[in-house]
């Protein structure tokens, strides 16, 4: 198989040959068709989120947004077979624990996160440990491309917007940080009939968010919560961030109106090292609610699913291009400057 391979932290990706992986009994073996580069990706090249505890061991296959075809199954694997179009979360469960038993297999992560504890996508050929527990089918109206596209930051902004945050039509939504997962919270929550505020520095990437569903976008500057307060005539029912840092949380929360919910999706750098000083008393006397989100359990898919396949939502638009597998060290380069916007997905390993 041919991969990108991570054998140095900060250091470019080499490809290389490497064997073919061999599924164990409840296993199985997947060509990858296509792949996103994620920010998640940038994070562990960067050596970050050791302080919670993420440790890689290299050298190591990024890539945990991926689609593909089933090439083998191991002799445990009952729910699927070779051919099979599918696409797996990047948190890896065992099916059995309390967490999923209550649908909540996304906080089980028994066996890691694929790409970073097991090789994943950046290689076209990718296994996938307890088969039957973390593959999802694929509908017939949704591609592998779309199925990258959808992979974490799509269905992180779906499980955060949907399941946890509950975001209601006619609701106020501010949204901080305009790269993919905060592209994909613009679409979903348009999609729920929510009224969107896209918080971003760079102008590209705020009318790329007006044209996925916001009403009213707002540039970084010292005037954030009062242009929010404004726009939303008091403050926002639902704040975003979706890039992860002090200086998107902190506003993100003081711009909600009494009452409102923050949403956690962007995990934090070296900077904060997953520490951000929050206005505790503001939120206590306003009840306002911090709300976190992890990924999207395999129980959210068939709605996520649903809606791609009658196109109510439509990962696609966020795909900024697609790329060859040489190109990925390009992707993460840009990703340290926030020169991305939307995704970008690998089809090519000829």
């Amino acid at each position: 198989m041919k991969a990108a391979v991570m054998t140095h932290f900060r250091e470019p990706l080499t490809i290389r040959q490497l064997p073919d992986p061999e599924p164990g009994r409840a296993d199985a073996i997947i060509r990858v068709e296509a792949c996103g580069v994620c920010r998640s990706d940038w994070h562990v090249w960067q050596e970050d989120l050791s302080w919670v505890g993420i440790k890689v061991d290299l050298p190591r296959v990024p890539g945990h947004e991926f689609g593909g075809v089933i090439e083998e199954v191991g002799s445990d694997v009952h729910g699927f077979r070779p051919g099979d179009r599918v696409t797996v979360p990047f948190h890896l469960s065992c099916g059995e624990c309390q967490y999923c038993r209550s649908g909540r297999g996304n906080l089980c992560l028994a066996y890691g996160v694929i790409g970073v504890h097991h090789d994943g996508g950046y290689g076209n050929l990718a296994l996938v440990p307890l088969a039957d527990v973390n593959l999802v089918r694929l509908p017939d109206g949704v591609e592998a491309p779309t199925a990258a596209a959808l992979g974490c930051r799509f269905m992180t902004s779906y499980h955060g917007i949907v399941d946890q945050a509950r975001v209601r039509p006619g609701e106020w939504v501010v949204i901080f940080g305009m790269g993919g997962i905060g592209l994909a919270a613009v679409q979903i929550a348009a999609a729920l009939g929510a009224r969107i505020v896209a918080v971003s520095r760079g102008e590209e990437k705020l009318a790329q968010a007006m044209r996925e569903g916001a009403v009213a976008t707002v540039q970084v500057d010292d005037q954030i919560i009062t242009a929010v307060k404004d726009i939303t005539g008091g403050g926002a029912d639902v704040s975003v961030d979706a890039l992860g840092s002090s200086r998107t949380a902190v506003p993100a929360v003081l711009c909600l109106r009494k009452g409102g919910r923050h949403l956690q999706l962007g995990l934090t750098g070296k900077e904060d090292q997953g520490m951000i000083g929050l206005p505790v008393d503001a939120m206590t006397l306003q009840e306002i609610q911090f709300i976190g989100s992890l990924g999207c359990p395999t129980t959210s898919y068939p709605g996520l699913l649903s809606m791609v396949e009658s196109g109510q939502l439509n990962p696609n638009r966020l795909v900024e291009r697609t790329i060859a597998v040489e190109e990925v060290n390009t992707v993460l380069s840009a990703m340290t400057d926030y020169r991305t916007r939307g995704f970008n997905v690998i089809t090519s390993w000829s």
